[in-house]
């Protein structure tokens, strides 16, 4: 048994859609989790910098003494994952957009795929997209200003309205019966999502695959914390904490839990 926190980073909000999955299904773990609205958005960013900023991170999570970490950004995922897992001595556990589930379930043979650029033109994604897509036709939008709107707060506005309406349509005009959201941030606006699409194509979420492989991963390295224990909850940021800390109590307003929001 090891009662050390989980460590979980991503690009700002984004991750939260990944921390409500673990906190749900690993009740005994304390969880660490790093907002980088600093730098937030990765998807622009050149592989370079992002691979910088991941190990920065990682470092940091390190020293909070992390037993483990989750990558809940495609982008970094895609693109730093693999350097990490070769530079520190710890499991990763990383994320990417769900397109074997959607390929092996379509019926059209049309999956959509909304992600960030980083994402889309990396290597993990690619891999797994020839892999799972031999015939099945993927159609690919670049979610440019999404995350941004997001992590503002304007996931409802008219302006998030619009920019869906523009990479959405041309996809259910393509005959998508499964949309893939490769952003960990775009779960916060699948209701505006589904109000566009209405029952013509599927969301497919990747959050709670993560958290079956956090349970393989704690079971194979015998991490597990021992129960029962009373978690700590941790959010370190480097940007706007205030900004971070409305939208957290906006998205979990039941959340009953003690949390402590740190700026860093």
């Amino acid at each position: 048994m090891d009662n050390r926190p989980i460590g979980i980073f991503d690009s700002g909000v984004g991750g939260l859609s990944i921390w409500k999955e673990m906190v749900g299904s690993l009740p005994n773990e304390s969880i660490y989790y790093y907002g980088d609205s600093r730098n937030c958005p990765y998807g622009p960013k050149k592989p370079k910098e992002i691979k910088q900023l991941c190990a920065n991170i990682t470092k940091f999570l390190l020293e909070k003494n992390c037993k483990m970490i989750v990558v809940a950004c495609n982008t970094a995922t895609s693109i730093a994952i693999s350097t990490l897992r070769k530079s520190f001595p710890i499991p990763f556990i990383g994320i990417e957009p769900a397109i074997k589930p959607a390929a092996l379930h379509t019926k059209s043979g049309k999956i959509g795929v909304l992600a960030t650029l980083g994402t889309i033109k990396g290597d993990l994604f690619n891999a797994t997209k020839s892999r799972y897509t031999e015939n099945i036709e993927v159609v690919e939008q670049i979610g440019h200003g999404l995350v941004e709107l997001i992590e503002t707060g304007k996931g409802e506005s008219e302006e998030m309205e619009e920019l869906l309406n523009e990479y959405l349509n041309p996809m259910m005009a393509n005959g998508v019966d499964k949309i893939v959201l490769g952003c960990t941030h775009y779960p916060f606006i699948s209701n505006s999502i589904l109000k566009i699409i209405a029952d013509k194509a599927d969301l497919i979420n990747p959050a709670p695959a993560v958290t079956q492989q956090i349970l393989r991963i704690s079971d194979k390295n015998q991490l597990q914390a021992s129960a029962p224990t009373s978690p700590e909850y941790k959010f370190y940021i480097s940007g706007n904490k205030q900004n971070f800390e409305q939208f957290f109590y906006e998205s979990f307003s039941n959340f009953d839990k003690e949390i402590k929001f740190l700026k860093i």
